[in-house]
């Protein structure tokens, strides 16, 4: 067990990722809080951090150059990289009917970052823990995944993708004293989830759970947090779902 763990959590100027990134500075340790556009948001979740040694870091997930300038910043910062959290993504509506070349570009945006983005920054992560032979990556996928995203099918594509590859990489980081896993939520209170349905439509999925809710931030955090841990170590290559019974697999 490390005595300070150095942690990268991505997307956590909000939601999911500001409630893990809040989470694991309560288990001590130090932060880098990732953002993609919003620099203010940011710092707010740097100014809720407990501990020290925390910092922000910006980068775009669908550009390759950004990805590794992040984590030339990391190296600025860190020694070592213990714990990744793979939070960030984008979530776009591209239904059908939309034209041909529009709906293709949608697509992709959406691959690009959730998938393409995800997966380099786990081969970045995996080289420098590969060197300490210590690690935990923990990828944020979704439920959508299993049960299908009609209006954003780049978006279940993307994470059924990278539930694939957390496995593919369990497998291939595990000699090496690093554990790869993955968590699957269903419907979350956050900006996205505003984002994407009216009052009418979020009744209905509460409906889904017999909890007849969705789930908070802090719920899936505490979750990952767990699963960070020296000793969830065999929980590598685990799709972890979280989302109320509200469907089964």
């Amino acid at each position: 067990m490390k005595s300070k763990i150095n942690a990268l959590v991505t997307g956590a100027s909000r939601g999911i990722g500001r409630a893990t990134a809040i989470e694991l500075s309560k288990r001590g340790y130090a932060l880098a809080v990732h953002y993609g556009k919003n620099k203010a948001e940011a710092e707010n979740t740097l100014s809720m951090l407990h501990g020290e040694g925390h910092f922000i870091c910006k980068a775009d997930f669908g550009k390759v150059e950004e990805i590794d300038h992040l984590f030339y910043q990391l190296d600025q910062h860190f020694d070592e990289i213990h714990v990744v959290v793979n939070n960030a993504g984008v979530a776009i509506e591209h239904p059908l009917e939309m034209a041909s070349n529009d709906w293709l570009e949608q697509f992709q945006k959406t691959v690009e970052v959730n998938l393409f983005g995800a997966a380099l920054v786990c081969h970045h992560s995996l080289k420098r823990m590969k060197a300490t032979k210590y690690g935990t990556i923990v990828n944020v996928t979704s439920r959508g995944a299993y049960r299908s995203e009609p209006k954003m099918p780049g978006y279940a594509a993307s994470k059924a993708g990278l539930n694939s590859l957390t496995q593919s990489l369990a497998k291939a980081a595990g000699e090496y004293g690093v554990s790869v896993v993955a968590v699957a939520p269903g419907f979350v209170e956050t900006d996205m989830c505003k984002q994407l349905l009216n009052d009418e439509e979020l009744e209905s999925v509460k409906g889904q759970s017999p909890l007849n809710r969705i789930a908070q931030p802090e719920e899936v955090a505490k979750l990952i947090g767990f699963l960070c841990e020296s000793d969830s170590k065999h929980l590598s290559g685990a799709v972890v779902d979280i989302n109320g019974a509200s469907y089964f697999r």
